[in-house]
């Protein structure tokens, strides 16, 4: 029987996620309901609890000895809540109370989904045996995790690395989180396509007017839609060599839907960040893909569980 097994939570505004994860970072058992949409914070939860009840009911559970959370954010980890953009219904809400006392007070980590994503990448992707990373996630919103000095930083909250609300824009759009000309509220999946849109792009026959569309458009090699990448590209160069030059990471990763579009994004990526990243520690950064596709935010919930120890 399994001995050491951490029960692993991926909460999104989409999805929430759950799996058994032994220490090898294999996934023995998986549960998964929707997020129920614009959904009060008790149904939000009661979905959650669903998944929980799953994984519990299988006879790997007492085997399992703590909790690993990664989430939407912003997540306050000292004060065990937290306030997702996109699951309204949360607003700091006590969610380490809740899954404790789902789980019979087994001990719980709770990370922002960003970081998460980068202890996945650290522990078993392209991050693997890098001193400093800036892992990130690009897709509905844009978030991130460093590794600095080889370990996992999350920062006191939770939330250190989150790189889609640095303003690279002074006079650009207001953004949701409040602050204006974030790399998020450019580069984004949807803002993505809502430039393309904005400045004549159409969808196809299907009706299609995801980023992904704007990506096979740009591929196809449309003007409008080459171009509202290229902006985006830009948005996150800047922020990622913003990012390398406080910190000195020496490797950033992208993962996400949006980063699925391949070199329609990595190419004019790399281009934009000879323009930012121009100092010599910082001129021989990375740009690579992620490894760990959709396993990354379960994944990673173990890995920062394991590495940051449950409280």
């Amino acid at each position: 029987m399994h001995t050491d097994l951490v029960a692993a939570l991926d909460i999104g505004g989409t999805k929430i996620a759950g799996a058994l994860v032994d220490s090898g970072g294999g996934l023995l058992l998986r549960a998964q309901r929707p997020t129920p949409p614009q959904g009060e914070g008790e149904q939000v939860m009661a979905a959650l609890g669903e998944v929980l009840e799953e994984l519990a009911a299988s006879a790997m559970w007492p085997g399992v000895r703590a909790v690993g959370i990664g989430s939407a954010g912003p997540v306050d980890a000292k004060a065990g809540t937290v306030s997702p953009v996109n699951i309204p219904g949360w607003r700091e809400y006590p969610l380490l109370q809740g899954v404790r006392e789902r789980t019979g007070g087994l001990p719980v980590t709770l990370v922002g989904d960003g970081v998460a994503m980068a202890a996945a990448e650290h522990w078993q992707g392209a991050a693997r045996g890098r001193t400093g990373a800036l892992c990130m996630v690009v897709s509905t919103g844009v978030g991130g995790g460093l590794v600095l000095g080889g370990e996992l930083h999350p920062g006191p909250s939770g939330n250190a690395g989150h790189i889609g609300h640095i303003s690279v824009d002074l006079d650009g759009d207001s953004c949701p989180c409040g602050g204006r000309g974030c790399v998020e509220r450019i580069a984004s999946g949807p803002n993505i396509a809502r430039r393309a849109l904005d400045r004549g792009w159409r969808p196809g026959p299907d009706g299609d007017a995801s980023a992904a569309a704007v990506a096979a458009a740009a591929r196809d090699g449309d003007p409008v839609a080459i171009a509202s990448f290229e902006r985006a590209a830009r948005a996150l160069a800047a922020g990622i060599a913003a990012t390398a030059t406080l910190v000195e990471v020496e490797i950033a990763v992208l993962g996400g839907g949006v980063a699925k579009a391949g070199e329609v994004l990595f190419a004019p990526l790399r281009r934009a960040l000879r323009d930012y990243a121009t100092l010599s520690f910082v001129q021989g950064l990375e740009i690579v893909p992620a490894q760990m596709g959709t396993d990354a935010g379960l994944i990673g919930a173990a890995a920062a569980c394991r590495n940051l120890g449950c409280h």
